[in-house]
Protein backbone atom coordinates (compact mmCIF):
# COMPACT_ATOMS: atom_id res chain seq x y z
CA UNK A 1 0.00 0.00 0.00
CA UNK A 2 1.30 3.67 -1.20
CA UNK A 3 2.53 5.44 2.01
CA UNK A 4 -0.13 8.78 3.13
CA UNK A 5 0.86 11.91 3.27
CA UNK A 6 -0.98 15.20 3.89
CA UNK A 7 -1.68 14.86 7.41
CA UNK A 8 0.17 17.06 9.12
CA UNK A 9 -2.13 20.16 9.08
CA UNK A 10 -5.05 17.37 10.27
CA UNK A 11 -2.91 17.10 13.41
CA UNK A 12 -2.41 20.98 13.44
CA UNK A 13 -6.22 22.31 12.46
CA UNK A 14 -8.24 23.77 15.67
CA UNK A 15 -10.65 20.99 15.67
CA UNK A 16 -8.33 18.40 16.25
CA UNK A 17 -6.55 20.31 18.94
CA UNK A 18 -9.69 21.26 20.65
CA UNK A 19 -11.10 17.16 20.45
CA UNK A 20 -7.27 16.48 21.56
CA UNK A 21 -8.01 19.19 24.63
CA UNK A 22 -11.27 17.43 25.62
CA UNK A 23 -9.79 13.76 25.17
CA UNK A 24 -6.74 14.90 27.14
CA UNK A 25 -8.42 16.34 30.38
CA UNK A 26 -11.00 13.82 30.81
CA UNK A 27 -11.88 12.85 34.34
CA UNK A 28 -9.21 15.60 35.06
CA UNK A 29 -10.61 18.40 34.49
CA UNK A 30 -10.61 20.04 38.39
CA UNK A 31 -6.97 19.38 38.26
CA UNK A 32 -4.78 22.77 38.97
CA UNK A 33 -2.53 22.46 35.87
CA UNK A 34 -5.62 21.85 33.46
CA UNK A 35 -8.34 24.48 34.79
CA UNK A 36 -5.37 27.09 34.16
CA UNK A 37 -5.43 25.96 30.72
CA UNK A 38 -8.75 25.90 30.22
CA UNK A 39 -9.04 29.80 31.36
CA UNK A 40 -7.78 30.83 28.21
CA UNK A 41 -8.63 27.84 26.37
CA UNK A 42 -8.52 29.84 22.91
CA UNK A 43 -5.38 31.39 23.59
CA UNK A 44 -3.72 28.19 24.46
CA UNK A 45 -4.98 25.81 21.40
CA UNK A 46 -3.90 28.67 18.89
CA UNK A 47 -0.20 28.74 20.98
CA UNK A 48 -0.27 24.84 20.20
CA UNK A 49 -0.65 25.24 16.61
CA UNK A 50 1.22 28.33 16.19
CA UNK A 51 4.04 26.37 17.43
CA UNK A 52 3.31 23.20 15.79
CA UNK A 53 2.87 25.24 11.86
CA UNK A 54 6.30 27.00 12.62
CA UNK A 55 7.82 23.97 13.76
CA UNK A 56 8.96 25.36 16.60
CA UNK A 57 7.11 22.76 18.90
CA UNK A 58 9.53 21.39 21.79
CA UNK A 59 8.35 18.70 24.11
CA UNK A 60 8.31 19.85 27.85
CA UNK A 61 10.01 18.69 30.86
CA UNK A 62 8.94 15.53 32.07
CA UNK A 63 7.95 15.10 35.54
CA UNK A 64 9.01 11.27 37.13
CA UNK A 65 7.44 8.78 39.75
CA UNK A 66 7.78 5.38 40.31
CA UNK A 67 4.36 3.27 41.48
CA UNK A 68 4.20 -0.77 42.06
CA UNK A 69 1.91 -2.49 40.33
CA UNK A 70 2.77 -5.28 40.96
CA UNK A 71 6.76 -4.55 39.69
CA UNK A 72 8.11 -1.25 40.15
CA UNK A 73 7.64 0.70 37.24
CA UNK A 74 8.99 4.47 36.38
CA UNK A 75 5.84 6.85 34.98
CA UNK A 76 6.99 9.93 33.35
CA UNK A 77 4.02 12.64 33.29
CA UNK A 78 4.33 15.38 30.37
CA UNK A 79 2.76 19.18 31.11
CA UNK A 80 -0.62 19.70 29.79
CA UNK A 81 -0.50 20.68 27.16
CA UNK A 82 2.01 18.15 25.32
CA UNK A 83 -0.66 15.85 26.18
CA UNK A 84 -3.17 18.07 23.97
CA UNK A 85 -0.12 17.38 21.31
CA UNK A 86 -0.27 13.61 21.75
CA UNK A 87 -3.83 13.47 21.74
CA UNK A 88 -3.67 15.26 18.42
CA UNK A 89 -1.29 12.92 16.95
CA UNK A 90 -3.03 10.35 18.23
CA UNK A 91 -6.48 10.99 16.82
CA UNK A 92 -4.91 11.24 13.29
CA UNK A 93 -2.46 8.49 13.28
CA UNK A 94 -3.75 5.13 15.54
CA UNK A 95 -7.08 4.67 12.94
CA UNK A 96 -4.57 4.28 9.98
CA UNK A 97 -2.60 1.69 12.12
CA UNK A 98 -5.03 0.44 13.70
CA UNK A 99 -6.57 -1.23 10.43
CA UNK A 100 -3.17 -2.99 10.45
CA UNK A 101 -3.56 -5.07 13.54
CA UNK A 102 -4.52 -8.82 14.04
CA UNK A 103 -7.52 -9.39 15.48
CA UNK A 104 -6.21 -11.12 18.52
CA UNK A 105 -3.91 -8.21 19.56
CA UNK A 106 -5.82 -6.41 23.04
CA UNK A 107 -3.40 -4.21 25.17
CA UNK A 108 -4.53 -0.89 24.89
CA UNK A 109 -7.36 -0.95 21.85
CA UNK A 110 -10.60 0.78 22.29
CA UNK A 111 -12.98 -2.07 22.72
CA UNK A 112 -10.57 -4.92 23.64
CA UNK A 113 -9.38 -5.19 26.85
CA UNK A 114 -8.12 -7.83 29.55
CA UNK A 115 -11.29 -9.40 29.40
CA UNK A 116 -12.10 -9.89 25.74
CA UNK A 117 -8.18 -11.08 25.80
CA UNK A 118 -8.82 -14.06 28.76
CA UNK A 119 -12.77 -14.87 27.14
CA UNK A 120 -10.67 -15.39 23.71
CA UNK A 121 -7.96 -17.27 25.44
CA UNK A 122 -10.19 -19.49 26.95
CA UNK A 123 -12.22 -19.92 23.87
CA UNK A 124 -9.45 -21.44 22.46
CA UNK A 125 -8.97 -23.56 25.26
CA UNK A 126 -12.67 -25.25 25.02
CA UNK A 127 -11.77 -25.97 21.26
CA UNK A 128 -8.02 -27.45 21.75
CA UNK A 129 -10.41 -29.85 24.70
CA UNK A 130 -12.56 -31.25 22.46
CA UNK A 131 -9.12 -32.41 20.20
CA UNK A 132 -7.99 -36.04 20.99
CA UNK A 133 -4.17 -34.46 20.90
CA UNK A 134 -2.55 -33.41 23.92
CA UNK A 135 -2.29 -29.32 23.78
CA UNK A 136 0.62 -27.18 25.11
CA UNK A 137 1.01 -23.56 25.46
CA UNK A 138 4.12 -21.47 25.11
CA UNK A 139 4.26 -17.75 26.86
CA UNK A 140 6.74 -15.42 25.43
CA UNK A 141 6.82 -12.30 27.33
CA UNK A 142 9.79 -9.03 26.53
CA UNK A 143 12.18 -8.41 28.71
CA UNK A 144 11.52 -4.82 29.62
CA UNK A 145 10.10 -3.81 26.68
CA UNK A 146 8.74 -0.14 27.48
CA UNK A 147 12.41 0.62 28.46
CA UNK A 148 14.03 -1.37 25.29
CA UNK A 149 11.86 0.09 22.25
CA UNK A 150 14.45 1.19 19.86
CA UNK A 151 13.98 4.43 18.26
CA UNK A 152 15.31 4.04 14.81
CA UNK A 153 13.40 0.96 14.32
CA UNK A 154 10.01 2.51 15.59
CA UNK A 155 10.38 5.31 13.50
CA UNK A 156 11.29 3.38 10.34
CA UNK A 157 8.19 0.76 11.03
CA UNK A 158 5.70 4.01 10.76
CA UNK A 159 8.15 5.86 7.80
CA UNK A 160 6.66 2.85 6.32
CA UNK A 161 3.02 3.56 6.71
CA UNK A 162 3.73 7.39 6.97
CA UNK A 163 5.59 9.97 3.80
CA UNK A 164 4.81 12.97 5.38
CA UNK A 165 8.12 14.45 6.16
CA UNK A 166 6.15 16.95 8.62
CA UNK A 167 4.57 14.07 10.56
CA UNK A 168 7.47 12.39 10.54
CA UNK A 169 9.39 15.60 12.24
CA UNK A 170 6.76 15.83 15.00
CA UNK A 171 6.94 12.02 15.74
CA UNK A 172 11.01 12.37 16.33
CA UNK A 173 10.50 15.35 18.43
CA UNK A 174 8.24 13.08 20.19
CA UNK A 175 9.78 9.65 20.73
CA UNK A 176 13.89 11.14 21.04
CA UNK A 177 13.37 13.49 23.89
CA UNK A 178 16.62 16.03 23.85
CA UNK A 179 15.98 16.28 27.84
CA UNK A 180 14.95 12.55 28.99
CA UNK A 181 16.64 9.58 29.00
CA UNK A 182 13.88 6.23 28.92
CA UNK A 183 15.82 3.78 27.60
CA UNK A 184 18.13 0.55 30.24
CA UNK A 185 20.51 -1.01 28.98
CA UNK A 186 20.03 -5.20 29.64
CA UNK A 187 20.21 -5.94 33.13
CA UNK A 188 19.75 -2.32 34.52
CA UNK A 189 16.85 -1.84 37.02
CA UNK A 190 14.47 1.11 36.90
CA UNK A 191 16.20 2.84 39.98
CA UNK A 192 19.02 3.44 38.22
CA UNK A 193 19.77 6.53 36.17
CA UNK A 194 23.04 7.38 35.74
CA UNK A 195 23.48 5.07 32.46
CA UNK A 196 19.82 5.48 30.93
CA UNK A 197 19.86 5.47 27.34
CA UNK A 198 18.40 8.48 24.74
CA UNK A 199 18.25 5.80 21.42
CA UNK A 200 16.20 3.35 23.57
CA UNK A 201 12.82 3.07 25.29
CA UNK A 202 9.11 4.72 26.03
CA UNK A 203 7.78 6.74 28.76
CA UNK A 204 4.88 4.77 30.32
CA UNK A 205 2.03 6.82 30.98
CA UNK A 206 2.22 8.22 27.44
CA UNK A 207 -0.82 7.72 25.61
CA UNK A 208 1.29 8.17 21.93
CA UNK A 209 3.73 5.51 24.08
CA UNK A 210 0.38 2.96 23.96
CA UNK A 211 0.01 3.77 19.89
CA UNK A 212 3.94 3.26 19.32
CA UNK A 213 4.01 0.16 21.33
CA UNK A 214 1.20 -1.25 19.26
CA UNK A 215 3.25 -0.43 15.96
CA UNK A 216 6.00 -2.06 17.02
CA UNK A 217 4.74 -5.46 18.36
CA UNK A 218 2.38 -5.62 14.79
CA UNK A 219 5.33 -6.35 13.49
CA UNK A 220 5.80 -9.86 15.84
CA UNK A 221 2.42 -10.14 15.32
CA UNK A 222 2.22 -10.18 11.48
CA UNK A 223 5.38 -12.12 11.23
CA UNK A 224 4.13 -15.04 13.61
CA UNK A 225 0.34 -15.18 11.70
CA UNK A 226 1.60 -14.64 7.92
CA UNK A 227 4.97 -16.00 8.09
CA UNK A 228 4.74 -19.01 10.64
CA UNK A 229 1.10 -19.22 10.09
CA UNK A 230 0.40 -20.12 14.11
CA UNK A 231 -3.44 -20.00 14.27
CA UNK A 232 -3.44 -20.36 17.84
CA UNK A 233 -1.83 -16.88 19.03
CA UNK A 234 -3.06 -14.17 21.65
CA UNK A 235 -1.07 -10.76 22.70
CA UNK A 236 -1.63 -8.28 25.22
CA UNK A 237 0.97 -5.60 24.85
CA UNK A 238 4.46 -7.49 25.19
CA UNK A 239 2.77 -10.90 26.82
CA UNK A 240 2.04 -13.67 24.61
CA UNK A 241 0.42 -16.52 24.02
CA UNK A 242 0.91 -19.69 21.65
CA UNK A 243 -1.14 -23.02 21.47
CA UNK A 244 0.16 -26.24 19.81
CA UNK A 245 -0.31 -29.78 19.78
CA UNK A 246 3.33 -30.06 19.81
CA UNK A 247 6.22 -29.86 22.21
CA UNK A 248 8.63 -29.31 19.17
CA UNK A 249 6.66 -27.59 17.24
CA UNK A 250 6.02 -24.74 19.87
CA UNK A 251 10.19 -24.66 20.73
CA UNK A 252 10.97 -24.63 16.96
CA UNK A 253 8.48 -21.45 16.94
CA UNK A 254 10.09 -19.66 20.37
CA UNK A 255 13.92 -19.95 18.84
CA UNK A 256 12.28 -18.16 15.45
CA UNK A 257 10.29 -15.81 17.34
CA UNK A 258 13.37 -14.81 19.90
CA UNK A 259 15.60 -15.13 16.19
CA UNK A 260 13.33 -11.98 14.96
CA UNK A 261 12.92 -9.83 18.23
CA UNK A 262 16.40 -9.83 18.44
CA UNK A 263 17.31 -9.26 14.85
CA UNK A 264 14.56 -7.29 13.98
CA UNK A 265 13.12 -5.42 16.88
CA UNK A 266 16.18 -5.37 19.32
CA UNK A 267 14.80 -7.01 21.85
CA UNK A 268 15.09 -9.64 24.09
CA UNK A 269 12.64 -12.50 25.57
CA UNK A 270 12.74 -12.85 29.71
CA UNK A 271 12.53 -15.60 32.06
CA UNK A 272 9.47 -16.01 32.13
CA UNK A 273 9.12 -17.95 28.53
CA UNK A 274 8.17 -21.30 29.22
CA UNK A 275 6.36 -24.49 27.45
CA UNK A 276 3.61 -26.13 29.41
CA UNK A 277 0.62 -27.88 29.34
CA UNK A 278 -2.35 -26.01 28.94
CA UNK A 279 -4.18 -28.43 32.09
CA UNK A 280 -1.73 -26.89 34.01
CA UNK A 281 -3.94 -23.14 33.52
CA UNK A 282 -2.66 -20.47 31.53
CA UNK A 283 -1.13 -17.27 33.93
CA UNK A 284 -1.87 -14.24 31.65
CA UNK A 285 -3.34 -10.82 31.93
CA UNK A 286 -3.69 -10.91 35.77
CA UNK A 287 -5.52 -14.29 35.75
CA UNK A 288 -5.46 -18.11 35.83
CA UNK A 289 -7.06 -19.37 32.28
CA UNK A 290 -8.44 -23.00 32.23
CA UNK A 291 -10.87 -24.36 29.27
CA UNK A 292 -13.61 -24.87 32.43
CA UNK A 293 -12.66 -21.75 34.37
CA UNK A 294 -10.96 -19.00 35.49
CA UNK A 295 -9.30 -17.67 38.42
CA UNK A 296 -7.31 -14.80 39.89
CA UNK A 297 -3.85 -15.12 40.07
CA UNK A 298 -2.00 -15.59 43.15
CA UNK A 299 -0.33 -12.69 42.85
CA UNK A 300 -2.77 -10.29 41.70
CA UNK A 301 -4.97 -11.22 44.86
CA UNK A 302 -2.11 -10.71 47.05
CA UNK A 303 -1.38 -7.23 45.06
CA UNK A 304 -5.54 -6.30 45.27
CA UNK A 305 -5.05 -7.48 49.25
CA UNK A 306 -2.10 -5.08 49.93
CA UNK A 307 -3.64 -2.13 47.82
CA UNK A 308 -6.96 -2.09 49.81
CA UNK A 309 -5.17 -2.35 53.02
CA UNK A 310 -3.43 0.73 52.37
CA UNK A 311 -6.58 2.65 50.92
CA UNK A 312 -7.89 1.71 53.74
CA UNK A 313 -4.99 3.44 56.21
CA UNK A 314 -5.02 6.06 53.86
CA UNK A 315 -8.76 7.16 54.29
CA UNK A 316 -8.99 6.50 58.32
CA UNK A 317 -5.86 8.97 58.51
CA UNK A 318 -7.41 11.77 56.72
CA UNK A 319 -5.54 11.21 53.63
CA UNK A 320 -7.75 10.22 50.81
CA UNK A 321 -11.53 10.77 50.35
CA UNK A 322 -13.90 7.70 50.22
CA UNK A 323 -14.90 8.47 46.76
CA UNK A 324 -11.43 7.39 45.48
CA UNK A 325 -11.49 4.09 47.78
CA UNK A 326 -14.88 3.48 46.05
CA UNK A 327 -13.14 3.43 43.14
CA UNK A 328 -10.64 1.20 44.19
CA UNK A 329 -13.08 -0.91 45.44
CA UNK A 330 -15.69 -0.91 42.28
CA UNK A 331 -12.63 -1.69 39.81
CA UNK A 332 -11.44 -5.05 42.17
CA UNK A 333 -15.26 -5.96 41.97
CA UNK A 334 -15.41 -5.53 38.40
CA UNK A 335 -12.38 -7.75 37.70
CA UNK A 336 -13.47 -10.02 40.19
CA UNK A 337 -16.94 -10.50 38.21
CA UNK A 338 -15.27 -11.66 35.32
CA UNK A 339 -13.46 -14.80 37.11
CA UNK A 340 -14.84 -17.39 39.35
CA UNK A 341 -14.37 -15.56 42.40
CA UNK A 342 -17.51 -15.61 44.67
CA UNK A 343 -15.99 -16.47 47.92
CA UNK A 344 -12.90 -14.28 47.43
CA UNK A 345 -15.40 -11.89 46.52
CA UNK A 346 -16.86 -12.09 50.34
CA UNK A 347 -13.89 -12.53 51.81
CA UNK A 348 -12.42 -9.42 50.34
CA UNK A 349 -15.26 -7.48 50.84
CA UNK A 350 -17.46 -8.29 53.40
CA UNK A 351 -15.58 -7.36 56.11
CA UNK A 352 -13.88 -3.98 54.68
CA UNK A 353 -15.72 -1.67 56.90
CA UNK A 354 -13.79 2.00 56.58
CA UNK A 355 -13.76 4.34 59.83
CA UNK A 356 -12.45 7.63 59.88
CA UNK A 357 -10.83 8.28 63.64
CA UNK A 358 -12.04 11.81 63.79
CA UNK A 359 -14.83 12.76 65.58
CA UNK A 360 -16.36 14.59 62.75
CA UNK A 361 -16.17 11.74 60.37
CA UNK A 362 -17.35 9.15 62.42
CA UNK A 363 -20.71 9.40 61.30
CA UNK A 364 -19.75 8.62 58.02
CA UNK A 365 -18.31 5.02 58.90
CA UNK A 366 -20.03 2.44 56.37
CA UNK A 367 -18.72 -0.28 54.23
CA UNK A 368 -18.02 0.61 50.84
CA UNK A 369 -21.07 -2.22 49.82
CA UNK A 370 -23.34 0.57 50.92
Amino acid sequence: MKPITNLYYEICSFETLYIAYLNARKNKRYREEILRFSSNLEENLLKIQKELLEHTYKTGKYRKFVIVDPKERLIMALPFEDRVVHWAVYLVLNPIFKKQYINDSYGCIIGKGVHSATKRLQYWLKQVHRKEDKYYFLKLDVSKFYYRVDHQVLLNIIHKKIADQEVMALLDEIINSENTAFGLPPGMGIEETEERLFDRGMPIGNLSSQMFANIYMNEIDQYIKRELKVHYYIRYMDDMIILSNSKIKLHEIKEKVEFFLNERLKLDLNSKTCIRPVTLGIDFVGYKVWNTHIKLRKSTMKRMKRRLQYMKRQYESGQVELAKVTETVVSYKGMMQHCNSYNLRKKFFDSYVLQRNSKEDEENEQSTDH
